[in-house]
Formats: structure tokens, C-alpha cells, sequence
């Protein structure tokens, strides 16, 4: 295992962070890239990395590492170290109050223009070159702050992959993976290694999250060469939402950590048996499908259902009651579906979404993902 550290722009003098990744195998051949806690506060991505580690040491020492697999147990040292009245800050940065999974630069037209001229018939030739030619786009782009300088870290560390893993959590949930259209085909056998109870379908989300940052350059590249160049789907790039945000367990994470061990051996980057896959723990859905849950009016919140039950519309999934009053606000499901998420906030504000169910219909437009 070979350890690079990646200096960040400084954002005072004095201070400095640095971004940690760990190389496995050798390049050349097919490339992983997984990342822990892109959000600083979602804590089992970090465990799970941990046992990733210790299995990847393993795993190399034998000599069964066939491909190239980078991870980087810690993908946030901005947000890890925001604090606010003893409280983590991990999910925006507090200078500029942007999300760390949002606003990933697009390289992909400066891409293909520095390709066009290399391109041919021969698609593996053709992603080799628009690899190289974005890896180049993404290390040449400025970075003038230092949530921006972690981003393009990233998305350097990343953009040439075969297989990009962005380990998250929700607050309370099930196992649950969200992935582009055009990825679903190669993210199914992940989804049953994992035992993903839904994974969520959508084509540009909204915002250019991290994993769609690296996925999404395929799709408009075919769609920008289409009758002139083959452009498959070279990246299959995934959020993995390791259920709730305190299921930190070794338990857990050493299954989970195996989970992605078996669907890395099943895509040839570890070589030997491979466990066989097992059966669907879920399906795919529209993102679009999804629907957020949210209180009308303040009050504290108790819920009447777990997450991982399914529900029918008009089920009543919580209570919000006014603590003068007493009132009584049930919350409803407005489709048949999965209540996979809930918060684990007990006192909700007006116009809070406090819950998720994953329905099989796209009923919403526009921006798709939460703040």
C-alpha cells in the first residue's frame, strides 16, 4: 500500500489541511476509487473504511489484488474539524454554506474537445483517451478556495475509474444506494452484494453531486459523439448510503466492508473465488419517485413507522404535536412505497422533511436531491 497526501489550499496563514489516500495494486489495468464521509459528520463510511483497509492490506500481501483500488478513509478534512456550540458541522462548509456533495466542476466539453481529434471506432481506445484528456481538465482547472481545492482532489483521485464508491449515511434508514440511469445495469450486482433494500434512478439530479460528477462525462459524451465515436458507460459511480447515521458498529462495517470486497472481486479487481451473488434485497426506482415527507406545522415528532416497512398511501407514518395546544398532526404517505428514511430529530419545524418513502412512479421535477 502506498500513502499520498495532498496538500489543500491554504485558507489562512498558518493553517493547512491535507487530504489522505491510500494506492493499492498497480495501474494500468481496471481502477476502484471509494471515499469515506464526503459529509464529515456521517460517520459509518469511516468505519466501514477502516475494516476496508485492514482487508485491502490482507488482500495485497497475498497478492490478489488484480486492478488498481484507491481509498480515502477520510475524504473531508474541511468539514471533520467544524464545529459550532460542541456540535459537528459536517454536511456544509460554514464559510460559504455549500454543501460538500454539491457543485462538482463539469470538465466535460473541455474534455472532448482535447479528445475529438484521437477518437475512432475502437471504443476501449476511445475511453483511454477521453480518460486521460478529463484526468488532465480536472488537475488544470482552478481551485481558488479550499473547499475547492478538496474538490478538485477528488475528482482528480476519481474521474479515471472504472468503479467510484461515495460511502454516505442517512439520519435513520435502510441500506439504500443512489446511481444514474445509465449506471443501473453494472450498480445491480453491487445492490445485491450489499443487500440495498432501494436504489434511487435519476439522469442530472440537480447540482452536480460527486457521484454524478464522475458518472455523468459517459452519458453526454455518447450523447456529444453519438453516430460518429462508440462512448459506452465507463464509470459506475454510486452513493452508498450505509443505512443510519449511528449504525457505527463493527459488526456492520466488517460485513459491509466483505460486501464490497466480493462485488470488487466479481468486476476482476481481486483475484480468486468469488462468492456468489445474492438474491435482490430491493429494486430500482425513480428518484423522481421519492417523496419527502414534511410537517405542516412545529411541534415534536414521534413516528408510528420503522423504516424498512412498506406503506400505502394515506398511511400515517408520524405524529407532530403541538406542545401548548396539543394538537395533533398526522403525517401521511402520499404513494404506495418504501419509508426508508426518517429523521432522528424529535422536535420538527414548520415545513421540516422528516421522512422519505421511495415510490415506483416519478412524480417530482427539477432539482431532486435534499439541501
Amino acid at each position: 500500500m502506498q500513502l499520498q497526501k495532498h496538500a489543500l489550499l491554504s485558507p489562512a496563514p498558518g493553517t493547512q489541511r491535507e487530504l489522505i489516500s491510500l494506492h493499492y495494486g498497480k495501474t494500468g489495468g481496471s481502477k476502484a476509487y471509494i471515499q469515506a464521509s464526503l459529509h464529515a459528520d456521517e460517520l459509518p463510511g469511516m468505519l466501514v473504511a477502516h475494516h476496508l483497509r485492514l482487508k485491502l492490506n490482507a488482500l495485497q500481501a497475498a497478492g490478489r489484488i488484480s486492478g488498481e483500488i484507491i481509498l480515502v478513509p477520510m475524504a473531508n478534512p474541511i468539514g471533520l474539524s467544524q464545529y459550532l456550540l460542541h456540535m459537528h458541522q459536517g454536511r456544509f462548509e460554514t464559510g460559504s454554506g455549500e454543501n460538500f456533495n454539491r457543485h462538482y466542476p463539469d470538465q466535460t466539453e473541455a474534455a472532448a474537445l482535447a479528445a475529438q481529434a484521437q477518437l475512432g471506432t475502437d471504443s476501449a481506445h476511445n475511453v483511454q483517451v477521453l480518460r486521460r484528456e478529463l484526468k488532465q481538465a480536472v488537475e488544470a482547472s482552478v481551485a481558488d478556495t479550499e473547499l475547492k481545492s478538496l474538490r478538485r482532489t477528488l475528482m482528480a483521485l476519481s474521474c479515471d475509474a472504472d468503479i467510484v464508491l461515495d460511502l454516505h449515511c442517512d439520519a435513520q434508514a435502510v441500506m439504500h444506494l443512489y446511481t444514474e440511469t445509465p449506471c443501473w445495469p453494472e450498480c445491480e450486482a453491487l445492490a445485491n452484494y450489499l443487500g440495498a433494500r432501494v436504489t434511487l434512478l435519476a439522469q442530472d439530479s440537480g447540482d452536480n453531486p460527486f457521484d454524478e460528477a464522475c458518472s455523468q462525462v459517459w452519458w453526454k459524451w455518447a450523447k456529444r459523439f453519438e453516430g460518429r465515436f462508440p462512448i459506452p458507460q465507463a464509470c459506475l459511480a454510486v452513493t452508498v448510503e450505509l443505512r443510519g447515521a449511528a449504525d457505527v458498529e463493527h459488526g456492520l462495517a466488517e460485513a459491509d466492508a466483505q460486501n464490497i470486497i466480493d462485488f470488487l472481486g466479481y468486476r476482476g479487481l481481486i483475484s480468486g473465488e468469488v462468492p456468489a451473488m445474492p438474491a435482490a434485497a430491493g429494486d430500482a426506482r425513480p428518484l423522481a419517485g421519492c417523496m419527502p415527507i414534511k410537517a405542516a406545522s412545529a411541534g415534536v415528532l414521534t413516528f408510528l413507522r420503522q423504516a424498512g416497512e412498506a406503506v400505502a398511501v394515506g398511511d400515517v407514518l408520524a405524529h407532530v404535536i403541538c406542545p401548548l395546544s396539543g394538537a395533533v398532526a398526522e403525517l401521511k404517505s402520499p404513494v404506495d412505497g418504501l419509508f426508508f428514511a426518517r429523521d432522528f430529530v424529535r422536535f420538527a419545524s414548520a415545513g421540516m422533511t422528516v421522512a422519505k418513502v421511495a415510490g415506483r412512479e416519478a412524480l417530482r421535477t427539477g432539482k431532486l436531491l435534499s439541501a
